[in-house]
């Protein structure tokens, strides 16, 4: 899964225009493709092998972790990803600059995954908040470089932005097929290195188209006074090396227990976008019209977590499953389980065209349709799986069932991710769209902190009974959309009667 749920890795609506035309990108575009190429394989290619590392006996390399210790990591590593975005687009936008931003970010993804291929004693944390923090940089600062040399015609920007996660998905195709392949058959730090480099020839392939892009990028949009900045900063650097001190070293070293750092980071991403939109809410004066559509966006955004709880397991819970539990054998050649990561974005590739050329021919599918649709898909996936578990009771089942799993994963992010985006910046208060953009990918984070700690039921529940129950809960809240639509059109302020 592409865990950032940015703009640019948003699937292409229906009022999408065709990908723009080498004569209408601005100079520097194909640069900034490969580059987000480049970090995508690195991000992907990671996030599809480091659950089965952290798993993995220690006879075979591994660290001889529990898989609800190993997931609850995962999910840390994947929320903080959505979290440092938030920082790290401030920091491009008024200190940085979106050039300095990708690069310093670039850098740091690329260290993370140096240390990662270190086999060293305690390297883990430290190598996952290296490439947390350089992801919190470098994605906000690709967004608005993208816009920037797209230009502002008519459906350009949005046209560039869906070549982006068209582009997105191919290295998400490819980078678990690379790592998978080195981690599981050679030495897992190998998988972890093949990540580096790919960094290392995005960032190379930059720094030399620099001067492509003319001031695009060059400083900060609204730069803090260099004094404020300098102060702010100084700040930054003595709360991050607190929080190492406190937390990060001791937790490598492992004088703090695990279960504690974890509790603390869930329960702050928990409440973070909540605190967020109250506070909003509360600036406007009751009875309002931006204070009604935030309560509505509220109640969508929490409702959307539960789909990215769900959705987010692939990367662990279903990997886990496909190692131990599905039959990879296909003409004697045993298929890696981090493989099947690519699937998701295959069928991403396929069906996005079909969805795009779907949604103006059906009429009343607004966003609360949508996102009622994409809760009932996920929730039909993990029944599909509490099956599936069941059979594997009996030995491996056959790997159909995570085909058509990814495939009701891969339709349901169709129809919800960029419905949320759009409803984001419908719905913002004059000047606070960017912040909005910002809080959508904090729900995601939400929901992949909760699953990553209800994983923790399987230690008494069986994985068909731990399946079905969050599946019936997740269809539950679809349901529950779909029936409260009317009102949400209400609060939202939309047309009562959809149009195509």
């Amino acid at each position: 899964m592409d865990t950032s749920l940015t703009p640019q890795d948003s699937p292409p609506t229906a009022t999408t225009s065709a990908p723009p035309r080498a004569g209408d990108r601005g100079p520097g575009f194909g640069t900034l493709l490969a580059v987000d190429l480049w970090e995508r394989f690195s991000f992907f290619g990671m996030a599809a092998i480091l659950v089965l590392y952290l798993t993995a006996s220690e006879a075979r390399g591994g660290m001889g972790m529990a898989p609800q210790s190993a997931t609850a990591i995962f999910a840390a590593y994947m929320s903080l990803s959505f979290m440092a975005g938030l920082p790290g687009g401030w920091l491009a936008d008024r200190v940085l600059g979106a050039r300095r931003a990708v690069l310093l970010g670039g850098a740091l993804i690329t260290c993370g995954h140096a240390v990662l291929a270190v086999p060293v004693t305690g390297s883990l944390y430290a190598g996952l908040l290296l490439v947390v923090a350089g992801t919190g940089l470098v994605k906000p600062a690709m967004a608005a470089m993208v816009a920037a040399v797209s230009g502002d015609g008519e459906g350009r920007r949005e046209a560039a932005f869906s070549l982006f996660y068209m582009c997105i998905q191919v290295s998400a195709l490819i980078a678990p097929v690379v790592t998978g392949l080195l981690a599981e058959r050679v030495a897992w730090h190998l998988g972890f290195a093949a990540a580096a480099v790919g960094m290392t020839a995005g960032l190379i392939q930059f720094a030399l188209g620099l001067r492509r892009y003319g001031d695009v990028g060059a400083r900060p949009p609204r730069p803090v006074p260099r004094p404020e900045a300098t102060a702010m900063l100084r700040r930054a650097a003595w709360i991050t090396g607190a929080v190492g001190a406190l937390m990060v070293v001791p937790a490598s070293c492992g004088l703090l227990p695990l279960p504690v750092v974890l509790a603390v980071l869930g329960l702050t991403t928990v409440t973070l976008p909540f605190w967020y939109l109250s506070s909003l809410r509360r600036a406007h004066a009751p009875g309002t019209g931006h204070r009604r559509r935030l309560a509505g966006f509220t109640v969508l955004m929490a409702a959307s977590a539960a789909f990215w709880m769900i959705f987010a397991q692939s990367g662990s819970v279903l990997s886990l499953f496909a190692e131990r539990h599905t039959d990879r054998d296909l003409l004697g050649f045993e298929v890696p389980a981090s493989w099947f990561q690519s699937v998701h974005p295959l069928f991403v590739l396929l069906v996005a065209p079909l969805f795009a050329r779907l949604w103006p021919r059906v009429p009343r599918v607004d966003v609360p349709v949508k996102f009622a649709g994409a809760l009932i898909a996920a929730g039909s996936s993990f029944v599909l799986m509490a099956v599936a578990a069941t059979l594997a009771e009996h030995g491996p089942v056959g790997p159909h069932w995570l085909l058509l799993v990814y495939l009701l994963y891969s339709c349901g992010e169709i129809a919800l991710a960029p419905a949320g985006l759009a409803l984001a910046a419908a719905v913002a208060p004059p000047g606070s769209t960017s912040r909005l953009l910002a809080v959508n990918g904090l729900f995601g984070a939400v929901g992949v902190v909760v699953g990553g700690q209800l994983f923790r039921l399987t230690t008494v529940l069986t994985p068909a009974t731990y399946f079905l129950l969050l599946g019936i809960f997740v269809l539950a809240v679809g349901t529950t959309i779909a029936l409260g639509a009317p009102r949400l059109r209400v609060l939202l302020a939309l047309p009562a009667d959809p149009g195509t």
